[in-house]
């Protein structure tokens, strides 16, 4: 009978299910909260989550034989029935733990119907939970005052603190409380709620056996006046990981708070509508220890977009991802000489940000200076195709318009990125060329692909280790960027220990007020670079890279140029097999139809495909430098 009734009218756990957010830094501290539906503060909150003094005081106070009744007491009942009968009042409830979980669970008005009601849902409350669970069931939603709802969010508002940190005196105030939650709010009635407290204590700290003398002696300690804000860092970070299901984050409440102040100030000298973004990582494991995603709250700055995920032009930011694959495929070393110097590249004609050009430079300072041509160089013998795959390992896939191919001024930030993949990018540089992404959660573990030789990284990361224009911390290997037009600015950096990025621009994409070119980069961004790393502690230095080997000439030699023979462009073809023929580039080749490879011997320069039916398709042949040839045909 029992089992049928609790089938048929279960208990209504709604409010139960419906908690705030507390996200939680690396440590477990609290980093951000995040109401519940309604703009009400209610954490799950289990018996593990309080000081066992707390449990003890609130059976006391509340229902000293709640360990052993099924949800009612009859004892309780019959003591509340007999003072009712004799002052013709209500003098004490009666109410178990059970019955006051019941009525939060589900609130009625005080009549004795209600009462009943709440009798039957006690014990069922008792059968489906247990006693851990009717516990629970109040430590979450006992009224704190206001729109504070169980223990966690009392502790956190009246005392800024976890409820596991609470001592016997601001536990006893938390148990006071739910008996007359408005009549005993602290900011309103501090002396009520001080009269309430010292009379629990007195009253029931015989039968708490985690209350000691000493902690009786501290009942002249005053109850707090005010609420306490609840914790608001990485507002962006905390609504990702409130999404995400993970409120354990592997960020760093002091240093989130310090990177925040820094940008907040940062903002304060900028024109209105100019925004800053910075992520704050490890180097090894990936894992993000800060993160500021725009001006929370800024309404003239977007500041409700996680700006750390836009997606925007990187400009020479990508620049040493280019020339470590450039070394990596052999193209060039740091002591390489080549011709900053006019070039044509068909319809594109590259050149730097002063217009002037420098004439022969080694690969080594063409990129410290950033250097637009010889990158774009570097590019034409690499490959536009090779380096997008290259970034899109690195996890920075670059985004192109609908349709378009990589060209070559994706050597210059002509592709769309976002701060967070360019940090993650960039970190391989440092850490011997494995790639990984960045991580903010502590669920799961990094998993690292090496995809660029150490060498290679490590000379890239010896180019750009100097020392910062206006100061900062040594040994960090630095590198700035500004998109065309001068609407975004990027400095991005690395040390053994860590890796850290800034963008500073508009939200909207309109160009900034200050500067063009480089200047954005080096003169917005980098210095909050340097005051990002000031805040980090001094990593261990890596012992210096091998001097370089004798200066090598000034271009690499390219080989015939890469083509498809057969078949050509605009080709009608029947449905029956395609010999497809390449000419040129170096072996081994790939061939892809609509992007996809297809069956092939890496040593012949020839391949068969079937088609799937009639329709246009783009075949492309990439070889080993990561050239490409492609063609359009049209299968009838």
């Amino acid at each position: 009978m029992f089992f049928a009734l609790d089938r048929l009218f279960p208990p209504d756990f709604s409010r139960l299910d419906s908690l705030a957010t507390l996200v939680t830094d690396r440590s477990g501290r609290p980093l951000a909260a995040l109401p519940a539906a309604g703009g009400v503060w209610r954490f799950a909150t289990a018996e593990a989550d309080v000081p066992p003094h707390l449990v003890d005081l609130l059976i006391a106070a509340e229902d000293s034989r709640f360990r052993w009744h099924p949800g009612v007491d009859p004892l309780a009942l019959a003591r509340a029935s007999w003072q009712w009968l004799r002052a013709g009042r209500v003098v004490s409830g009666g109410s178990t733990l059970s019955m006051q979980a019941a009525r939060l669970l589900e609130p009625r008005p005080r009549t004795l119907r209600s009462k009943l009601i709440e009798m039957a849902r006690a014990v069922q409350l008792e059968a489906r939970l247990g006693k851990a669970g009717v516990l629970r069931v109040w430590l979450t939603l006992a009224p704190m005052g206001g729109n504070l709802e169980g223990v966690r969010a009392g502790a956190l508002a009246w005392f800024g603190q976890e409820a596991r940190q609470l001592d016997p005196a601001q536990s006893a105030l938390l148990v006071a409380i739910p008996r007359r939650p408005e009549a005993l709010r602290p900011d309103r009635h501090p002396a009520a709620a001080l009269a309430a407290r010292e009379r629990l204590l007195r009253e029931r700290a015989a039968q708490a056996p985690g209350i000691t003398a000493a902690d009786l002696a501290g009942l002249s300690t005053p109850v707090p006046t005010g609420r306490q804000a609840m914790p608001g860092l990485a507002p962006h970070l905390a609504r990702e990981a409130r999404q995400a299901g993970q409120a354990a984050t592997t960020l760093d409440a002091g240093l989130q708070r310090s990177v925040q102040a820094v940008l907040a100030s940062a903002r304060e000298r900028l024109p209105p509508r100019v925004s800053v973004a910075a992520v704050v990582a490890d180097l090894r494991s990936r894992e993000i220890r800060a993160l500021d995603g725009g001006a929370w709250g800024d309404e003239a700055r977007a500041g409700a977009l996680d700006l750390t995920r836009a997606v925007r032009s990187p400009g020479s930011a990508l620049k040493p991802l280019l020339y470590a694959e450039a070394f990596a495929a052999g193209l060039a070393r740091p002591d390489t000489v080549l011709e900053d110097a006019p070039t044509r590249f068909g319809a594109y004609a590259p050149e730097n940000f002063d217009h002037g050009f420098t004439g022969r430079v080694s690969v080594a300072d063409a990129l410290r200076r950033s250097l637009n041509l010889p990158a774009v160089l570097l590019l034409d013998q690499l490959g536009p195709l090779r380096f997008a795959s290259f970034l899109k390992q690195a996890g920075a896939a670059p985004r192109l318009p609908a349709a378009a191919e990589p060209t070559l001024p994706l050597a210059l930030g002509g592709a769309g990125i976002t701060l967070r993949e360019l940090v993650g990018a960039t970190a391989l540089l440092g850490d011997g060329g494995q790639a990984a992404p960045l991580r903010w959660s502590r669920a799961g573990a990094v998993e690292k692909a090496p995809i660029l030789p150490p060498r290679a990284a490590a000379q890239v990361a010896g180019i750009l280790t100097r020392p910062f224009p206006a100061g900062g911390p040594p040994g960090v290997a630095w590198k700035t960027g500004t998109s065309w037009g001068g609407r975004d600015g990027w400095a991005v950096g690395f040390d053994t220990a860590h890796v850290v990025g800034v963008w500073v621009g508009r939200p909207d994409g309109a160009p900034l007020v200050a500067g063009t070119g480089e200047a954005n980069g080096t003169h917005l961004a980098l210095p909050l670079l340097a005051r990002l790393f000031a805040l980090l502690p001094a990593a261990p230095r890596d012992a210096p890279p091998p001097p370089p080997r004798p200066v090598m000439l000034a271009r690499a030699e390219t080989a015939e140029a890469l083509r498809l023979l057969f078949p050509p462009p605009e080709a009608v073809l029947g449905e029956g097999l395609v010999p497809l023929r390449a000419a040129g580039g170096q072996r081994p080749l790939t061939f892809l139809v609509d992007g996809a490879p297809i069956a092939s011997q890496p040593a012949r320069r020839d391949a068969a495909w079937q088609p799937e039916g009639p329709g246009h398709y783009r075949l492309t042949v990439l070889d080993a430098r990561g050239a490409a040839a492609s063609v359009v045909v049209r299968v009838r």
